[in-house]
């Protein structure tokens, strides 16, 4: 078959369509207000152009293919009506080789309608960008801290802890794609009480008693315990049970912490969420970045001394009340751990230290905001803080309350082996993370259009099957490619879609939310399912290829590719069958 063409009458190849997406749009419209200040059409000074131009799907397609109300925020500067502005700009745009008409409705929105062609070479920017499509410049030279998890290192990883995994990684990779440079980290709670407790509690397992009061239950205790014991006379050392009580305990904490700490890395890394730096609270303190923090304070003129104790003065910056960082017996508060640590990711070259937390870390916003401050940098914008609320899961109806493993709590290994790690992690992400969330464990099982995460991998196996088909028919790619053959209505609500996932990604790392990039897989995914039952990328009994065949193979691997490169932010994998 020969090559194609596209129809584009009197263009050379050089000036055939270029894609006309909500960014293209946004420069020509910023392009007209300039061009027609310039000239005296409206009196706009340059710094009364917005730098950016939001440009929207109408709801209602009759009103174009996209819509914007720039003209609205500019007119009082413009000294003219909305709608005389909105004139203005319309008619310089459908100047625009790649616009077929650009209409002023109500007060002064303008709805534009994109040529054909120019709507339809998206599809071939899609494809031959690839992987990289939906990549931003917009966090370019930005360096982020992520911290996430950060659980105490005395158990498996809870629901809550596999939620912060799942929105943290993803949101690593969205920033990633938005050009930032990300250090991906995990702070072990090694220092203090808890490490006590957790030691004692494998201590009195396997002296075969009840765990202490404080301490903590659970199968995974005299899992560890057993495995300690094992351990020491595997390398021929002697039981730890048949040590003095003190130095049984002390073995029981420094093996028995370790292979926490293993269990906890590996169950992260089986849940596609890998880390840069494993920071080790105890490090603070014995390598005297505690000490030195504070002194930097004392020299800012933000500490004092008071009742034996040494205090932040975290009141001048907007804290109910000044927090002690060392106590008066001499030993560091736990908030002087705090100090110390964003203190460190600053000095490692972090321009923005971004935390995940809990939902019981809600009270402890304001002294941290008053602690970036006290170190002169700027509360929510060098430091930056994010509270998720808790996972519960509901199995026929009913919550599920405890682990079978862990005892008091349900855990991350309890989500996968129910779902897998799939539809763990995308329904883990799919809400927003300060809202509470319930997964329904039976809905996650089904493959049905109910199950959010099976609907948008369903519409990538489909992609994958149509191509797979095309190539049978003999519809290949390399035969050329007619934008303008995409001339039907749900090639143009899929190009549609399409065109809006690097806003998305932009978006979402702005605002950090990567729920919004599950959203959009699943608006794309009802694109597509539409689109599929209404158009054809192979011929029909002995129907010749067509130019439309051709192009819909492309709009098709399109459609594939930006499934692929969505559920991958998401960490979430694109199956090429179900």
């Amino acid at each position: 078959m020969p090559a194609i063409r596209a129809r584009w009458p009197g263009c050379a190849p050089a000036d055939y369509p270029r894609p006309v997406t909500p960014e293209e749009l946004a420069e020509l419209i910023r392009s007209a207000l300039l061009q027609a200040s310039t000239d005296g059409r409206l009196a706009l000074a340059e710094e009364d152009i917005p730098a950016t131009i939001k440009v929207e799907r109408p709801r209602t397609r009759d009103h174009g293919d996209w819509s914007t109300n720039v003209a609205m925020q500019v007119a009082k500067k413009a000294g003219a009506p909305p709608r005389q502005v909105a004139e203005v700009l319309a008619g310089t745009l459908e100047a625009d080789l790649g616009i077929d008409g650009a209409d002023v409705a109500g007060p002064g929105f303008i709805n534009i309608h994109v040529a054909a062609a120019s709507a339809g070479e998206l599809a071939r920017t899609i494809v031959e960008a690839g992987e990289s499509f939906g990549t931003n410049t917009t966090l370019d030279g930005t360096q982020i801290n992520l911290e996430y998890v950060s659980a105490n290192p005395t158990g498996p990883i809870h629901l809550g802890g596999a939620r912060w995994a799942a929105v943290g990684d993803s949101l690593a990779r969205l920033m990633v794609a938005s050009g930032a440079q990300v250090t991906r980290e995990y702070y072990f709670n090694d220092h203090g009480s808890q490490i006590d407790r957790f030691a004692r509690s494998l201590y009195a397992r396997a002296m075969g008693h009840e765990a202490p009061e404080d301490g903590y239950g659970g199968q995974y205790i005299s899992d560890i315990a057993e495995q300690v014991r094992h351990d020491a006379v595997a390398a021929g050392e002697p039981d730890p049970v048949t040590l003095a009580t003190q130095e049984s305990i002390e073995a029981f904490r420094a093996r028995g912490v370790e292979l926490m700490f293993d269990e906890i890395k590996e169950r992260l890394h089986d849940f596609r969420a890998d880390f840069d730096v494993f920071f080790h609270e105890d490090s603070l303190h014995e390598s005297g970045a505690v000490t030195r923090a504070i002194q930097v304070l004392r020299d800012r003129g933000e500490v004092f001394d008071a009742d034996g104790a040494v205090w932040l003065r975290t009141t001048d910056y907007g804290d109910d009340k000044d927090r002690v960082l060392i106590k008066s017996d001499g030993q560091a508060a736990y908030f002087a751990g705090d100090v110390a640590f964003y203190l460190d990711k600053r000095r490692r070259g972090a321009d923005v230290a971004l935390y995940l937390l809990g939902a019981d870390h809600h009270g402890y916003i304001g002294r941290m905001m008053a602690m970036c401050a006290a170190f002169g940098d700027t509360p929510d914008v060098n430091m930056q803080i994010l509270i998720g609320q808790m996972v519960n899961l509901i199995k026929n109806g009913v919550p599920v309350r405890m682990s079978k493993r862990a005892g008091t709590i349900v855990t991350l290994d309890d989500l996968v082996d129910a779902v897998g790690v799939d539809a763990a992690r995308y329904s883990l992400v799919r809400v927003s993370m300060d809202s509470n969330l319930d997964i329904d464990l039976d809905l996650l099982g089904s493959h049905s259009n109910e199950n959010p995460v099976y609907y948008v991998q369903y519409a990538h196996a489909r992609t994958r099957n149509v191509a797979r088909n095309a190539a049978e028919h003999g519809v290949r790619r390399v035969d050329g490619f007619d934008p303008a053959a995409l001339d039907q209505q749900a090639d143009s609500d899929l190009l549609g879609v399409l065109a809006q996932f690097p806003a998305q990604v932009a978006q979402a790392a702005e605002l950090r939310e990567p729920h919004r990039i599950a959203r959009y897989l699943e608006q794309l995914a009802a694109a597509y399912h539409a689109w599929y039952g209404q158009c054809r990328v192979t011929p029909r009994g002995d129907e010749s290829v067509t130019a439309g065949h051709i192009a819909r193979l492309w709009l098709n691997d399109a459609a594939s590719q930006v499934l692929r490169n969505g559920v991958g932010l998401l960490g979430v994998d694109a199956p090429e069958r179900m």
